[in-house]
């Protein structure tokens, strides 16, 4: 039976404690309003993976300390500033349950909202004057905000393939993972082939991560968002990628035609599921999910074995198998 993911932080659960506290300090603001919408967003976080993989890769490469604490810090603030201003560009009013930001105090504050964690990030890794983990993550934030423009490009027209797809998925999810991981272990070592590998691990990681997100889109299994919301947002996924490439000229421009024009029909997107379960969309892109998870796994074999590097092995498998 695959281990819960309270099990795999275990030998890490006093440092993800300690790190919450610092977080919460860290966001408190004399504006209170600010204050009270940093108290909602941090009584409302996620599984903390990104943190979690901090402070496995800093174990897995030196000890913990003060930096390790800033770097998680700072790889959580950027995320969260990434998300707040997702939903605003998503139209999104919804996150994990709870209603987002923008849905509570509208587009206006969202923004601002953003803009301040995004400076809160900058600061913490300046006063600490930790310049190469702001460098990391900074290098993250250019990505993420470039892999969205590629994607709202692509978008307009449905004309993405394999290539393209790894690209934005490179940038918009696997780059904050390669920053969380590399961060972590610059934060124990200076040695730059192992900084190199641990970002190389990082987004290798982050690239089947977002095949597992994509897969639930066409999955029966209740999980975080809703089916078919990809479809419903002209997003073009490996599974829809794939399945595409194995139809038809006329299948083919009939699905794109049914997603371009129909995505906002619940009939419509039943129909675009069932073309790609039939097109075997779902066992590829598992494959290449599992491919990328072996891969990752022969970067991190390179590291000396010890606990941390098990429980990123472990934290992987968790990513690979979740069901939500």
């Amino acid at each position: 039976m695959p281990r819960s993911l309270d099990d795999i932080k275990a030998p890490i659960a006093r440092e993800l404690q300690a790190f919450e506290k610092r977080f919460r300090d860290t966001l408190r603001s004399p504006v209170a309003l600010m204050d009270r919408i940093t108290y909602y967003i941090v009584k409302r976080k996620g599984k903390q993976m990104r943190p979690m993989f901090v402070f496995f890769a800093a174990k897995a490469c030196g000890e913990i300390n003060d930096n390790s604490y800033v770097a998680a810090s700072l790889i959580e603030i950027l995320h969260t500033a990434s998300l707040v201003h997702d939903d605003v560009v998503d139209e999104s009013y919804e996150r994990r349950g709870f209603f987002s930001i923008n849905a509570l105090w509208k587009n206006k504050i969202a923004v601002l909202v953003g803009d301040y964690f995004l400076s809160k990030g900058l600061l913490i890794a300046l006063k600490h004057k930790q310049y190469r983990i702001l460098e990391i993550t900074s290098n993250a934030v250019q990505a993420l905000s470039e892999g969205e423009l590629l994607q709202i490009e692509k978008a307009r027209r449905l004309d993405i393939d394999e290539a393209i797809y790894f690209d934005v998925i490179r940038q918009k999810t696997a780059s904050l993972i390669a920053a969380a991981c590399e961060a972590g272990a610059a934060s124990t070592t200076q040695d730059e082939p192992t900084l190199q590998l641990m970002h190389d691990f990082g987004e290798k990681i982050g690239i089947a991560f977002q095949i597992r997100d994509d897969l639930f889109d066409f999955g029966t299994d209740k999980v975080g968002k809703p089916l078919g919301i990809d479809i419903k947002e002209k997003k073009m996924t490996l599974p829809l990628i794939h399945a595409l490439n194995q139809a038809s000229g006329s299948d083919r421009r009939r699905i794109i035609r049914t997603i371009k024009k129909y995505s906002d029909k619940p009939e419509k997107v039943a129909e675009v599921i069932k073309f790609v379960h039939a097109g075997e969309g779902i066992p590829y892109a598992e494959a290449a999910m599992h491919r990328y998870r072996d891969e990752a796994f022969e970067l991190l074999h390179q590291l000396p074995h010890s606990a941390a590097r098990d429980g990123l092995e472990e934290l992987v498998n968790y990513v690979v198998d979740r069901k939500y």
